[in-house]
Protein backbone atom coordinates (compact mmCIF):
# COMPACT_ATOMS: atom_id res chain seq x y z
CA UNK A 1 0.00 0.00 0.00
CA UNK A 2 1.58 3.49 -0.84
CA UNK A 3 1.73 6.15 1.70
CA UNK A 4 0.76 9.97 1.25
CA UNK A 5 3.33 12.21 0.14
CA UNK A 6 4.96 14.48 3.35
CA UNK A 7 4.05 18.03 3.15
CA UNK A 8 7.32 18.84 1.62
CA UNK A 9 5.95 17.53 -1.57
CA UNK A 10 2.55 18.58 -1.70
CA UNK A 11 3.65 21.93 -1.41
CA UNK A 12 6.09 21.37 -4.02
CA UNK A 13 3.18 20.18 -6.25
CA UNK A 14 0.26 21.67 -5.21
CA UNK A 15 0.13 24.79 -2.09
CA UNK A 16 3.36 26.49 -2.83
CA UNK A 17 3.23 26.35 -6.75
CA UNK A 18 2.50 28.38 -9.15
CA UNK A 19 2.08 29.04 -12.68
CA UNK A 20 5.01 31.44 -13.95
CA UNK A 21 5.15 34.84 -16.38
CA UNK A 22 8.98 34.42 -16.20
CA UNK A 23 11.76 32.05 -15.71
CA UNK A 24 15.71 32.56 -13.97
CA UNK A 25 18.44 31.87 -16.42
CA UNK A 26 19.22 28.41 -15.06
CA UNK A 27 19.09 25.93 -18.07
CA UNK A 28 16.95 23.60 -18.77
CA UNK A 29 18.60 20.60 -20.29
CA UNK A 30 17.56 17.70 -23.04
CA UNK A 31 17.85 15.17 -19.94
CA UNK A 32 15.33 16.89 -17.74
CA UNK A 33 12.63 16.98 -20.82
CA UNK A 34 13.57 13.94 -21.16
CA UNK A 35 12.45 12.77 -17.61
CA UNK A 36 9.59 15.19 -18.01
CA UNK A 37 8.46 12.77 -20.32
CA UNK A 38 9.13 9.57 -18.84
CA UNK A 39 7.19 10.45 -15.83
CA UNK A 40 3.78 11.96 -17.55
CA UNK A 41 3.80 8.93 -19.90
CA UNK A 42 3.07 7.01 -16.93
CA UNK A 43 0.15 8.79 -16.39
CA UNK A 44 -3.41 7.07 -17.06
CA UNK A 45 -5.10 7.66 -20.22
CA UNK A 46 -8.06 6.16 -21.39
CA UNK A 47 -7.13 2.67 -22.99
CA UNK A 48 -3.38 3.76 -22.61
CA UNK A 49 -4.35 5.63 -25.59
CA UNK A 50 -1.69 8.73 -25.23
CA UNK A 51 -2.72 11.14 -28.15
CA UNK A 52 -0.59 14.04 -26.92
CA UNK A 53 2.63 14.92 -28.73
CA UNK A 54 4.89 17.37 -27.36
CA UNK A 55 7.15 19.92 -29.11
CA UNK A 56 9.77 21.27 -27.27
CA UNK A 57 11.08 24.41 -28.56
CA UNK A 58 14.62 25.13 -27.44
CA UNK A 59 15.75 27.32 -30.40
CA UNK A 60 15.32 31.11 -31.25
CA UNK A 61 13.75 29.57 -34.65
CA UNK A 62 11.17 27.69 -33.18
CA UNK A 63 10.75 29.86 -30.40
CA UNK A 64 9.82 32.69 -33.00
CA UNK A 65 7.99 30.71 -34.86
CA UNK A 66 5.47 29.64 -31.71
CA UNK A 67 5.43 33.15 -30.78
CA UNK A 68 4.26 34.04 -34.11
CA UNK A 69 0.82 32.24 -33.67
CA UNK A 70 0.51 33.52 -29.54
CA UNK A 71 -1.97 36.53 -28.99
CA UNK A 72 0.11 39.65 -27.89
CA UNK A 73 0.54 39.30 -24.19
CA UNK A 74 1.65 35.34 -24.73
CA UNK A 75 4.72 36.34 -27.09
CA UNK A 76 7.23 37.64 -24.62
CA UNK A 77 7.31 34.63 -22.56
CA UNK A 78 7.18 32.28 -24.91
CA UNK A 79 10.28 34.02 -26.62
CA UNK A 80 12.44 34.76 -22.83
CA UNK A 81 11.61 31.00 -21.69
CA UNK A 82 14.67 28.68 -21.84
CA UNK A 83 11.85 25.97 -23.12
CA UNK A 84 8.60 26.07 -24.65
CA UNK A 85 6.25 23.18 -25.36
CA UNK A 86 3.32 22.71 -27.96
CA UNK A 87 1.25 20.17 -26.64
CA UNK A 88 -0.92 18.95 -29.50
CA UNK A 89 -2.82 15.75 -29.67
CA UNK A 90 -3.20 12.91 -32.39
CA UNK A 91 -6.69 12.77 -33.65
CA UNK A 92 -5.30 9.04 -35.43
CA UNK A 93 -3.90 7.94 -32.40
CA UNK A 94 -6.02 4.74 -32.50
CA UNK A 95 -3.67 3.48 -35.02
CA UNK A 96 -1.11 3.24 -32.03
CA UNK A 97 -3.69 1.29 -29.92
CA UNK A 98 -2.35 -2.45 -31.06
CA UNK A 99 1.01 -2.11 -29.40
CA UNK A 100 -0.08 0.15 -26.44
CA UNK A 101 -3.19 -1.34 -25.62
CA UNK A 102 -2.42 -4.89 -26.58
CA UNK A 103 -4.84 -7.12 -24.60
CA UNK A 104 -7.79 -6.03 -27.06
CA UNK A 105 -8.74 -4.58 -30.06
CA UNK A 106 -9.12 -1.36 -28.97
CA UNK A 107 -8.66 0.35 -32.37
CA UNK A 108 -11.51 -1.51 -33.28
CA UNK A 109 -13.45 1.36 -31.33
CA UNK A 110 -12.46 4.16 -33.30
CA UNK A 111 -12.19 3.19 -36.52
CA UNK A 112 -14.57 4.94 -38.64
CA UNK A 113 -15.58 7.09 -35.82
CA UNK A 114 -13.60 10.72 -36.08
CA UNK A 115 -15.68 12.58 -33.47
CA UNK A 116 -15.10 9.69 -30.91
CA UNK A 117 -11.59 10.32 -31.98
CA UNK A 118 -11.47 14.10 -31.86
CA UNK A 119 -12.99 14.01 -28.40
CA UNK A 120 -11.14 11.22 -26.87
CA UNK A 121 -7.58 12.88 -28.02
CA UNK A 122 -8.97 16.49 -26.49
CA UNK A 123 -9.91 14.71 -23.48
CA UNK A 124 -6.63 12.15 -22.77
CA UNK A 125 -4.39 14.72 -24.44
CA UNK A 126 -5.58 17.69 -21.83
CA UNK A 127 -4.81 14.97 -19.09
CA UNK A 128 -1.73 13.97 -20.64
CA UNK A 129 -0.93 18.00 -20.51
CA UNK A 130 -1.39 17.80 -16.43
CA UNK A 131 0.92 15.51 -16.30
CA UNK A 132 3.10 17.08 -17.79
CA UNK A 133 3.09 19.92 -15.36
CA UNK A 134 3.28 17.91 -12.57
CA UNK A 135 6.09 16.37 -13.55
CA UNK A 136 7.58 19.32 -14.41
CA UNK A 137 7.08 20.35 -10.72
CA UNK A 138 8.01 17.00 -9.26
CA UNK A 139 11.21 17.38 -11.25
CA UNK A 140 12.05 21.05 -9.69
CA UNK A 141 10.67 22.95 -12.62
CA UNK A 142 8.36 25.43 -13.15
CA UNK A 143 5.45 26.29 -15.70
CA UNK A 144 3.16 29.01 -17.56
CA UNK A 145 0.40 27.27 -19.21
CA UNK A 146 -1.34 29.06 -21.46
CA UNK A 147 -4.30 29.49 -23.91
CA UNK A 148 -4.04 32.41 -26.58
CA UNK A 149 -3.12 31.24 -29.86
CA UNK A 150 -4.40 30.97 -33.13
CA UNK A 151 -4.20 27.26 -33.25
CA UNK A 152 -4.69 26.94 -37.40
CA UNK A 153 -1.13 28.65 -37.36
CA UNK A 154 0.18 26.96 -34.71
CA UNK A 155 -0.75 23.98 -36.31
CA UNK A 156 0.78 24.93 -39.91
CA UNK A 157 4.15 25.96 -37.93
CA UNK A 158 4.56 22.69 -36.32
CA UNK A 159 2.30 19.88 -37.09
CA UNK A 160 2.24 20.90 -41.33
CA UNK A 161 3.71 17.62 -41.87
CA UNK A 162 0.79 15.43 -39.82
CA UNK A 163 -2.60 17.07 -40.81
CA UNK A 164 -3.73 14.63 -37.09
CA UNK A 165 -2.23 16.10 -34.94
CA UNK A 166 -3.71 19.60 -33.61
CA UNK A 167 -2.67 22.33 -31.11
CA UNK A 168 -4.43 21.20 -27.18
CA UNK A 169 -2.45 24.08 -25.36
CA UNK A 170 1.11 25.53 -24.95
CA UNK A 171 3.21 26.09 -22.19
CA UNK A 172 6.32 27.82 -21.19
CA UNK A 173 9.32 25.45 -18.97
CA UNK A 174 11.76 26.44 -16.97
CA UNK A 175 13.16 27.73 -13.29
CA UNK A 176 10.67 30.55 -12.63
CA UNK A 177 11.41 33.83 -11.29
CA UNK A 178 9.20 35.06 -8.10
CA UNK A 179 9.29 38.51 -9.32
CA UNK A 180 7.42 37.53 -12.41
CA UNK A 181 4.79 36.04 -9.83
CA UNK A 182 1.14 38.19 -9.08
CA UNK A 183 -1.03 37.58 -5.86
CA UNK A 184 -2.08 34.43 -5.92
CA UNK A 185 -5.73 33.53 -7.32
CA UNK A 186 -8.80 32.53 -5.01
CA UNK A 187 -9.26 28.80 -4.43
CA UNK A 188 -12.86 28.10 -2.94
CA UNK A 189 -13.35 25.61 -0.30
CA UNK A 190 -14.75 22.22 -0.52
CA UNK A 191 -18.55 23.59 -0.49
CA UNK A 192 -18.69 25.92 -3.07
CA UNK A 193 -18.37 23.78 -6.18
CA UNK A 194 -18.52 20.72 -4.81
CA UNK A 195 -21.41 18.12 -3.41
CA UNK A 196 -21.26 14.48 -2.06
CA UNK A 197 -24.18 12.39 -3.73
Amino acid sequence: MTQPLDDAALDQLFRAARTYNGYTDAPVSDADLHAIWDLMKMGPTSANQLPARLVWCVSDESKARLAAACSEGNRDKVLKAPVSVVIGMDIDFHEYLPELFPHTDAKSWFDGDPALREASAFRNSSLQGAYFIMAARALGLDTGPMSGFDAGAMDKAFFADRPSVRTNFISTLGHGDPATLHDRSPRPDFATFNRVA
